[in-house]
């Protein structure tokens, strides 16, 4: 396509269940970008969400495929229906932006990045958190050396589990849900951004439930399997010799999420939650102990108040920024920064995970991704620049 003062990417929205929102609000609001239609196996539900979000056409996927202004196709289906629904987008001539998991095997992940490459076409994958301001300010500080040698991460997510509040929670229990393929996308993806890619994992499952029920909403009361672990405990390894730990759980009463610091030879850095685009970074830089001082600590750690306070700008967009990028990129002809390639490596590294829950052992990963290059520090989404 020939570029004009004002080339807009076409998009399509497949899939207009809740997370729909998020996206079609921030969308629709970026002048590089034009969506031109909702689609969903239900259609009331894609004409209903289209008209909230002013996108003039709505339809079923086949719609969607058909439309000849879109050129990228946001697959916001559940994880079982990704790889089916990225390959028709595919085959459709378009390019992809999936919601996490990329796929939920590896040959089903590897055929699409297969597929793309055979039809010349892209695809970037979520979580695109990794381009939040306070990711990327993380990982220009640890660049600069802040924390000097990156050595050790820990990360903490944990919660009583999504039924609690979530009108409609079976899937998140469902193949492909869990605390790990739900939430681990973020932090393995911040990780491997952080630190760069893994080399192996080990970890310790359990299911504590075989069933769950959902508490709020109009299914309140209703009853449903549980069809995965529902708490794990990881060890990684990565390629540059850095270890980290990490816990994946719906079994804890105490909330406890986006807990995630990174040491090093230098001091720690404590990281906004990888859920999020936004926060503040905490820096304690190292010190010499003495045993009165260690033990006048109240708490697990000194209070933040002891720590540097090292302020991000607030976000200025979310979920759909990684679509906005890989629009920008593909105009420039330049790589985009969620790429099928980090999206592989994580659910090489979720599959790699679950294998080693399962034969308590050591799981080497054979995948690798680049590290994207932070954004620009004036990246603006809201600048019209095609």
């Amino acid at each position: 396509m020939t570029s004009s003062s004002r080339d807009r990417v076409g998009v399509a929205v497949i899939g207009a269940g809740a997370i729909s929102n998020e996206y079609l609000s921030n969308l629709t609001s970026f002048p590089d970008l034009d969506v031109l239609m909702v689609a969903d196996l239900d259609v009331d539900r894609a004409r209903a969400q289209a008209e909230k979000h002013g996108v003039p056409a709505w339809g079923g996927m086949a719609d969607a495929l058909a439309h000849p202004g879109v050129e990228i196709v946001s697959n916001l289906t559940i994880p079982a229906a990704h790889v089916e629904v990225s390959t028709a987008i595919l085959q459709a001539g378009k390019h992809v932006w999936t919601e996490k998991p990329l796929a939920l095997d590896r040959a089903g992940g590897a055929g699409l990045l297969q597929l793309a490459a055979q039809q010349g076409l892209r695809i970037g994958s979520a979580p695109d958190t990794i381009l939040g301001r306070g990711q990327q300010t993380a990982q220009r500080l640890i660049s600069s050396g802040v924390i000097g040698r990156p050595l050790t991460a820990t990360t903490m997510m944990q919660d009583p589990g999504p039924e609690c509040w979530h009108p409609s929670p079976e899937f998140i229990y469902a193949k492909g849900g869990g605390p790990l393929w739900d939430r681990g996308p973020y932090y393995l993806a911040m990780l491997t951004q952080l630190l760069g890619p893994v080399r192996s994992v080990a970890g310790l499952a359990l299911t504590t439930y075989a069933d769950r029920t959902i508490a709020t909403g109009p299914k309140a009361g209703t009853v449903f399997p549980v069809e995965v672990p529902t708490s794990i405990n990881v060890l990684t390894e990565f390629v540059g010799g850095q270890i980290a730990q990490s816990t994946y759980s719906f079994e804890s009463a105490l909330p406890r999420n986006g807990f995630v610091e990174i040491s090093g030879t230098e001091g720690t850095l404590a990281i906004p939650d990888p859920n999020r685009f936004d926060g503040d970074l905490y820096l304690f830089p190292a010190r010499q102990w003495t045993l009165a001082e260690l033990i006048a600590i109240d708490g697990i750690e000194p209070p933040r108040s002891e720590w540097t306070t090292l302020p991000t700008e607030k976000a200025t967009a979310k979920r759909g920024s990684g679509l906005l990028d890989m629009a920008r990129s593909i105009r420039a002809g330049v790589a985009h920064r969620a790429s099928a390639e980090l999206g592989y490596h994580v659910l090489d590294t979720l599959i790699a995970i679950t294998e080693a829950t399962e034969n308590r052992s050591f799981i080497p990963i054979d995948s690798t991704a680049d590290t994207p290059e932070p954004l620009p520090e004036d990246w603006d989404p809201y600048a019209a620049t095609l």
